[in-house]
């Protein structure tokens, strides 16, 4: 194969923080077990948005649909609404995954601040807006780095370069 190519694809991309976002969410509805698996949605309630690339609120309405995997693994799939600090509006699905161990897992379940390296928590959220000036974040891939608190969530947001 071509070593140019082969290079080029073995390098690890670069990443560049662009915005954190710190929603307010409200408690676990859980709907047992359905079709898909165990069923769980986090109404959020609003939060804000700052960095260097974007700042603005988030706006009350979206929510995180889960699934809890058998193996307590965390499926996460987040939509809800940006309003930047210019009053565009941004779309936002986030899709992840939460892992940890089941001891951690149990004290999360019952509201338990644990520490945030005790669980792995990333996302691959996608945007959508009308705003020409944040048509950026539609062409660009991102990683989010999350953090769960007991009513919040934080997600540091980086641009893979």
């Amino acid at each position: 194969m071509n070593t140019d190519i082969d290079t080029f694809i073995s390098t690890a991309p670069a990443l560049r923080y662009a915005f954190v976002i710190k929603a307010r969410v409200a408690p676990i509805q859980d709907l047992g077990r359905t079709a898909r698996g165990h069923r769980r949605i986090i109404d959020i309630l609003g939060g804000e948005v700052h960095g260097p690339r974007l700042n603005g609120e988030i706006l009350p309405g979206g929510a995180d649909w889960q699934i809890v995997r058998p193996d307590g693994t965390i499926e996460v799939v987040a939509r809800y609404t940006i309003r930047s600090g210019t009053g565009a509006l941004v779309y936002v699905q986030n899709e992840g995954l939460r892992v940890a161990s089941p001891e951690i897992l149990a004290r999360m379940s019952k509201g338990e601040l644990v520490p945030v390296g005790s669980y792995h928590f990333r996302t691959a959220p996608r945007f959508e807006t009308a705003e020409p000036s944040l048509k950026w974040l539609e062409r660009a891939t991102f990683v989010g780095v999350a953090a769960r608190t007991p009513d919040r969530v934080a997600i540091g947001f980086h641009e893979v370069l």
